[in-house]
């Protein structure tokens, strides 16, 4: 018998499907000469079922790595979802970010191109301003460039509750676990802007790098990514080390059900004393 298919949903308003699980571009991708092994996760994630692969200009060779598959194996293209990111501020290098990341990965288009790691008033400004890089990006969208577009952030939720609410972006990536929830912020102020706007939710930090693993206590690496995906987001990445663990991440994504209300205070109780020390990826506390 074969495996059970992938859970898929809408990506955020429009009509493209994404698998709940992604392939997240940490892990193994973020490095240089790794071929042969990150070659194995890309591999093991579609043979999993997994479409949606994520990636950015500045993740080392990860754009490299997905590249050298899709040319091996052109027919997956119209089958996945490929994503990347640009951490340029302004028009001209965001569009030249673009230009290199379709010749990395030997494509003619992104599914989803990301303004990548908002964290400043600055950053703000100067991404939406004349000449900014939000205008390469809305071009490149109008262009077919990009199917869809959006922003990251992982540092200040009340700065990317901004850019989620004043920006023409189709999704957000913001980090989703049970040391957030404690915190406060992303997952009680800009997820639910993200919701009210319909846009996709890009779940990250899943396992907070590994640090929220506490298998002894019940939390693994499946708890967390199922209590990601209880928060009603689009879809839950995770970036991964070996091919079991790409196993772990598409067995949730194929047969999961939410966390009950009960069930998910249980595990922010759990987090609730680590909270300050495990978040320190936020910069700002």
């Amino acid at each position: 018998m074969g495996k059970k298919p992938m859970n898929q949903i809408n990506f955020g308003r429009g009509d493209a499907k994404v698998t709940t699980v992604g392939l997240g571009g940490e892990g193994i991708l973020r490095t240089f000469g790794k071929s042969q092994d990150a070659e194995q996760m890309i591999l093991e994630s579609l043979l999993q079922g997994i479409t949606y692969f994520d990636s950015a200009r500045v993740y080392a060779g990860s754009e490299g790595y997905y590249g050298t598959i899709w040319s091996k194996h052109p027919e997956t293209r119209s089958k996945i979802f490929q994503t990347s990111k640009s951490g340029s501020r302004d028009k001209k290098g965001a569009k030249a970010d673009l230009e290199m990341t379709l010749k990395t990965l030997g494509i003619d288009h992104l599914d989803l191109w990301q303004i990548h790691d908002v964290r400043t008033e600055d950053d703000l400004a100067m991404i939406s301003g004349p000449g900014s890089a939000l205008e390469a990006f809305l071009e490149a969208k109008k262009k077919g460039l990009a199917r869809f577009i959006g922003v990251t952030g992982h540092h200040d939720p009340y700065l990317l509750t901004k850019a989620i609410t004043e920006w023409p972006v189709d999704s957000v990536m913001m980090p989703v676990n049970p040391v957030e929830c404690a915190l406060h912020g992303f997952l009680d102020v800009a997820l639910p802007a993200a919701k009210k706007k319909g846009i996709a939710i890009i779940a990250m930090k899943v396992l907070g790098s590994g640090h929220y693993i506490f298998p002894d206590q019940g939390m693994t690496a499946d708890v967390l990514i199922r209590f990601a995906l209880s928060q009603e987001v689009t879809v839950a990445i995770v970036g991964c080390t070996s091919r079991k663990e790409v196993q772990t991440l598409a067995g949730v994504g194929r047969d999961w059900e939410p966390f009950s209300p009960d069930e998910q205070r249980e595990i922010i109780d759990f987090f609730r004393p680590y909270a300050a020390k495990l978040a320190d990826y936020r910069g700002v506390l």
